[in-house]
């Protein structure tokens, strides 16, 4: 779900961008999931193991919703292998977000204090579990999610999602949307006490019109991490809208500069 155009905006930028498909997504082999069971942390074990496969020592990693659950993780468990930290739109390890999608439903209020997703966002993710009859179904579903997932903020360009959506689609060979990561055993809520140790740089942009992990989600994380920098992007909900992409693209490679310089200056001291 990275869009092409965002990736060439990094690339341009004089950047080597590595993407890939999560377990059971996209091309990657897909198993059952009660026939193979993993946790989050796995998942973000996986990434590691992409860096070994293509030689790469350290990276500059990005992560948006569970991909910022992931980079959490991996600063936590292998921050040699990270120049700098960019999360997106997620939520802190120590939020229970799982428990809050039934709260939210339920009308409970947050152990924490934070906001809880929007509940009719949530209801329309739920359609997910009954299959679409047609590719134009599930297209027409998908849109109408991203449409939930951008906000109202910004005028929503329906037709680029739906061709995102498409060439998704494409890219697996099938309109069934993959969710065995929705199973995933969670992070424990206690590894969020030892986000205070990270010293990998970390950028965590939060999006004003996020339905999932709305403000101050964001501020939370930065606060979390010792070396954490929040930037809100006005008009933002949990997605990547074309016609925000050069404005992330910059934030996301002006802290990698940042970052990699100040990792060569430690190196030589």
């Amino acid at each position: 779900m990275w869009p092409d155009e965002f990736v060439e905006l990094l690339v341009s930028k004089g950047y080597r961008v590595i993407r890939y498909d999560h377990r059971d997504t996209g091309r990657s082999t897909f198993i059952g999931f009660d026939d193979a069971p993993y946790t989050v942390e796995d998942l973000a074990s996986d990434a590691v193991l992409i860096l070994d496969a293509w030689e790469v020592g350290k990276a500059h990693v990005v992560g948006l919703s569970i991909g910022a659950t992931l980079g959490q993780v991996l600063a936590l468990d292998h921050s040699d292998r990270l120049y700098s930290l960019t999360l997106m739109c997620g939520a802190a390890l120590d939020v229970d977000f799982v428990g809050n999608i039934g709260r939210a439903f339920s009308g409970e209020s947050s152990p924490d204090g934070l906001p809880l997703p929007n509940k009719e966002v949530l209801e329309a993710l739920s359609a997910r579990a009954t299959p679409s009859e047609s590719m134009e179904e599930e297209l027409d579903r998908r849109v109408k999610e991203w449409g939930l997932l951008s906000g109202e903020k910004l005028e929503f360009d329906a037709a680029d999602f739906r061709l995102r959506e498409q060439r998704c689609i494409d890219h697996a060979g099938t309109w069934v949307q993959p969710g065995n990561h929705a199973m995933a055993s969670p992070v424990p809520l206690s590894r969020g006490r030892e986000l205070g140790k990270v010293s990998v740089p970390a950028l965590v942009i939060q999006g004003s019109e996020d339905p999932l992990n709305p403000p101050p989600h964001g501020k939370h994380i930065a606060d979390l991490l010792p070396n954490g920098r929040l930037v809100e992007v006005d008009g933002l909900g949990h997605c990547l809208p074309k016609a925000l992409l050069p404005r992330i693209a910059d934030e996301i490679t002006h802290h990698a500069e940042q970052s990699h310089a100040a990792d060569a200056r430690t190196s030589r001291g």
